[in-house]
């Protein structure tokens, strides 16, 4: 197995939204008590990482959107969004530890200390717009990261593969004009949060940038495969970036109690097997609720990241 970066800290347990919130600090626990009684946990490097600085989620976030998390979270919490984003006191280092775990992977990947790179974090991101948190999201971690990239090592294209089961309108919406960066996303449709349709593909400068696949609830392994085969794997060639960010939720799981999908845990390891000749890639967690099929789909993927040589990175 090649070397994979897996980044996660005990700090991200410290975000805790209230009794029976799906996401739970419980998920993290899972997922690295599985990696550990597999074997697999000892054979995954664990660099240490900082928290983000301000300034890199300043790159994607609006200063209300950044001030609103933290003085939210400094006078003790509460109901951040509409309704479902809760944060308390530890929150907001919680959120900027997330985002620095996103930060050093992609500096493990682009310094070839690491073939790819796994970030087990939480609070999620892909629905946080640049100027407002939702859908359990407060920074958007992904999209910091590419900006990240972008300013610290120089990369000019780079693409972001989201197959949770929710629309990522957040980093839609970030590089909705944006042409260095390619957003695809595959998810179900109609559902949580309405956006994501297929005449959504980007404005301006960005307009064919975005590619959204909607997908009716109870599609399957050979649906998704299908839509690799035909649009994601032939996008992504003609792009041709030079890193491949994955928005990793799991919740397209058949198990997941939020989505209503049909994949199972090898879904995602012949997904992730079908890119990892793309580009060197770095996987972000985003959503996934049922604990097990959560702990079982992340092995998946990992094993698939470490299974053989990965492209040359960038400079």
């Amino acid at each position: 197995m090649q070397p994979i970066a897996f980044f996660y800290d005990d700090q991200v347990l410290k975000h805790r939204p209230p009794p029976g919130h799906p996401e739970q600090p419980g998920r993290l626990r899972a997922l690295v008590d599985h990696l550990k009684e597999t074997g697999l946990w000892e054979r995954l490097n664990h660099p240490p990482f900082d928290e983000t600085p301000d300034e890199l989620i300043l790159s994607v976030h609006t200063r209300s959107h950044f001030e609103l998390v933290k003085n939210t979270c400094a006078s003790g919490g509460g109901i951040i969004d509409d309704g479902d984003t809760h944060v308390v006191p530890e929150s907001f280092d919680a959120a900027k530890r997330a985002a620095g775990a996103v930060i050093a992977a992609i500096d493990a990947v682009a310094g070839r200390k690491a073939a790819a790179a796994f970030c087990a974090i939480r609070p999620p991101g892909h629905h946080a717009e640049s100027n407002r948190p939702m859908g359990f999201c407060l920074f958007n971690n992904a999209a910091i990261g590419a900006r990240y990239a972008q300013r610290r090592h120089g990369a000019q294209k780079l693409a972001i593969l989201d197959w949770d089961v929710h629309h990522g309108n957040g980093t839609q919406q970030i590089f909705y004009e944006d042409p260095t960066v390619l957003y695809i996303s595959l998810h179900q449709f109609p559902f949580y949060p309405g956006t994501g349709s297929r005449n959504e593909r980007g404005e301006g400068k960005g307009d064919g940038y975005t590619l959204n696949i909607p997908l009716p609830a109870g599609t399957g392994e050979d649906r998704y495969l299908e839509a690799f085969r035909e649009e994601i794997i032939p996008a992504l060639e003609r792009y041709d970036p030079e890193l491949l960010l994955i928005s990793a939720g799991f919740d397209a799981h058949r198990n997941d109690p939020l989505g209503g999908m049909d994949l199972t845990e090898e879904s995602f390891a012949t997904m992730t097997r079908m890119v990892k000749s793309i580009a060197p890639i770095v996987s972000i967690l985003e959503g996934g609720y049922n604990l097990s099929a959560l702990a079982r789909s992340t092995e998946a993927h990992l094993r698939v990241l470490g299974e053989e040589e990965t492209p040359t990175v960038y400079s």
